[in-house]
């Protein structure tokens, strides 16, 4: 007999991802930011194993009449010089404009310099200029200004937030999904956040990869690091509000998945087993006195002392019967 392990399912039409870019003819960095941005809808793949894309996904896609020129112009990305001309506005402004969080970037690179060059995508800028024509010209709005000014920069902000709304869509659990809100928390927030230390170890190791880093050196990944941890007291606060509540969901669904095992356990042990022996103790005869090495208490309610009557005072006296006439 075969006692081989059994090969994980896998449902005949879902691909792998290096197969499905292959396919929409993606270079891996464009298939990447199309999984982020849910132009490529992905499902989880075998028990331990990476995200694979349905056939069905790629034959919607593929069958787009704007194929595959389409595709590759909605993934299209910049930086803030081509940004600030495809804008019309000047690399000053561009830089304003996506410091106070107008538009998020969608990914980044360090380049030579340890410097972090923002990317955006040209279809979100396009809907910017088009829904807020007033930014581009003229003096930026009041309280804009003041928050520039105290040195407010949400690009990280944004990237992360992005990163994090597609970690969760991708989580298969509630506490797969308090993993992803707790990536973002330094150790000592996170300590302070989720006191229990199982808890705090299973969320470490359910926690996903919050940016895959290839081969940089040590003063790179110190910086990609960084980017990936919320900063200001704000957005510390906003991701550990949001923790509490997958907590909460994830423990109450752990408790309700474990309350029949709960239930069924209190049963077993409440009913008698009579396959063991564990018999009904007989009921003593009126004036017997209990073993003391067998007999246990029983609780019920307080005895009441009944006074006893003399047998002669019950019994009915029975009339003599009358004398025979004599003969």
């Amino acid at each position: 007999m075969d006692r081989r392990a059994p090969a994980p399912f896998r449902h005949p039409a879902d691909v792998a991802l290096r197969t499905a870019a292959k396919e929409l003819g993606l270079r891996p960095r464009e298939f990447e930011l199309a999984v982020q941005t849910d132009h490529v809808r992905t499902v989880p793949g075998p028990p331990g194993g990476a995200r694979r894309v349905p056939r069905q996904e790629l034959e919607r896609i593929k069958g787009a009449p704007d194929f595959p020129g389409g595709l590759r112009e909605r993934l299209r990305v910049m930086g803030a010089s081509e940004a600030s001309e495809l804008l019309d506005i000047s690399p000053a402004r561009f830089a304003r404009l996506a410091r106070a969080g107008c538009f998020g970037p969608v990914s980044f690179y360090v380049n030579r310099y340890r410097t972090v060059v923002w990317l955006y995508l040209v279809e979100e800028l396009r809907d910017f200029a088009e829904n807020n024509p007033m930014l581009l010209t003229g003096r930026l709005p009041a309280g804009m200004r003041a928050k520039l000014q105290a040195g407010t920069d949400h690009r990280a902000r944004c990237w992360r937030q992005r990163r994090l709304n597609q970690l969760v869509r991708h989580a298969v659990g509630p506490w797969e999904q308090a993993a992803v809100r707790a990536s973002v928390l330094d150790d000592a927030t996170l300590a302070e956040a989720v006191p229990d230390p199982g808890e705090r170890a299973r969320l470490e190791r359910l926690r996903p990869c919050f940016l895959e880093v290839r081969s940089v050196s040590k003063a790179t990944r110190d910086t990609l690091a960084e980017l990936c941890l919320a900063e200001g007291e704000e957005e510390i606060r906003w991701h550990r509000f949001l923790l509490d509540a997958e907590l909460e969901t994830a423990r109450a669904a752990e408790a309700v998945a474990a309350a029949p095992a709960l239930r069924r356990r209190a049963t077993s042990r409440s009913a008698p087993d009579l396959e063991e022996g564990h018999l009904l103790q007989p009921v003593p005869e009126v004036g017997a006195r209990p073993d003391p090495g067998t007999a246990r208490p029983v609780a019920g309610p307080p005895s009441v002392a009944v006074p006893r009557r003399r047998w002669s005072l019950l019994r009915r006296r029975r009339p003599k019967p009358a004398a025979r006439p004599a003969r």
